[in-house]
């Protein structure tokens, strides 16, 4: 299997810098590029850059950095711009959880959208913290050993969450959907030193919809978090109710 790595953290981040180890170090990977932001582009979601070029930078014969987004960095890995044929996109080791409503804005998953949309078996990992970076790393490998019995359909990419504890500690895994957080919090605003007003987006909210099933209730459990995402944001009930009052 050969694998491009991706994520929104930038290319120096921990997180991706273990994952890109291990991935090749493992023995079910014949290859691993990783192609990441040359910064960090964390919350970048789905956007690609169109305005302006792309420049990527070789750091190592299979680490590049690219100065734009998650998606650029997918796009650009799976579209032509290398001399590598990837057989599957995996996002992160992510600093922080993307669960709930978190993968709306997530350059984490986003990454792997990009992936799935352009035709490949795609992976978001992301740790909920920013210590054990090597727990989700086994997690990965639990996971490719799995991967051959696994048809994943082409709509569908996996966001993974693991909790911020030894592996040794982790409780299993659990296939979850999606909680709900309460509305972020205000923003902060101050004066920068010239006296201009400048804002911060304040923090994410804290979880609304945790009961039993959801991600946040299985990392809080210690257990590992698989949610099936979709592409498709075609909300089909909608459609007879919303045909009958253009009609009425």
């Amino acid at each position: 299997m050969r694998i491009l790595l991706s994520n929104d953290d930038g290319y120096l981040a921990p997180g991706i810098q273990t994952l890109f180890h291990f991935l090749n170090n493992h023995d079910k990977i014949r290859d691993c590029v990783m192609i990441a932001p040359d910064r960090n582009r964390s919350a970048a979601s789905n956007s690609l850059t169109l305005a302006h070029p792309l420049r990527i930078h070789h750091y190592a014969p299979k680490i590049l950095s690219v100065d734009g987004t998650p998606t650029d960095c997918v796009h650009l890995g799976v579209n032509g711009a290398l001399d590598f044929q990837a057989d599957m996109v995996m996002s992160g080791i992510n600093e922080g959880a993307n669960m709930g409503d978190d993968v709306l804005y997530s350059g984490t998953v986003a990454a792997a959208t990009e992936g799935r949309f352009l035709g490949l078996p795609s992976i978001a990992v992301s740790l909920c913290g920013h210590q054990h970076y090597d727990t989700a790393a086994q997690i990965v490998g639990v996971l490719l050993n799995k991967l051959n019995s696994l048809k994943l359909d082409r709509n569908t990419v996996l966001n993974v969450n693991v909790p911020d504890i030894p592996f040794k500690q982790i409780r299993g895994i659990q296939i979850t959907r999606l909680g709900k957080r309460h509305a972020s919090e205000p923003v902060v605003s101050s004066r920068d030193p010239r006296g201009k007003l400048i804002h911060w987006i304040g923090p994410a909210g804290q979880a609304a919809d945790a009961g039993q099933g959801t991600d946040f209730y299985a990392v809080e459990r210690g257990y590992v978090s698989i949610t099936p995402l979709q592409i498709d944001l075609t909300h089909y009930r909608m459609l007879e109710p919303l045909a009958d009052w253009l009609n009425s």
